[in-house]
């Protein structure tokens, strides 16, 4: 038996909006870029460091 094949995290070439990180987050957790970007806005109506998060996870996520 062989181990599942992963996504390794990165942001992706095609298929970016702003900085592609809600793009590499959908495919490395196996869902749809549209549904990550809804829970991203959604959750931007929250308090708390969402965008901050986002900043961070552009700036540290490679590149394809």
């Amino acid at each position: 038996m062989t181990a599942p094949v992963t996504q390794r995290l990165s942001r992706p070439r095609n298929d970016r909006m702003i900085g592609g990180v809600c793009a590499g987050l959908a495919r490395r957790f196996g869902t749809t870029p549209g549904k990550v970007r809804v829970i991203a806005l959604l959750s931007c109506l929250l308090p708390g460091p969402q965008f901050v998060a986002y900043l961070i996870l552009w700036a540290i996520m490679p590149s394809e």
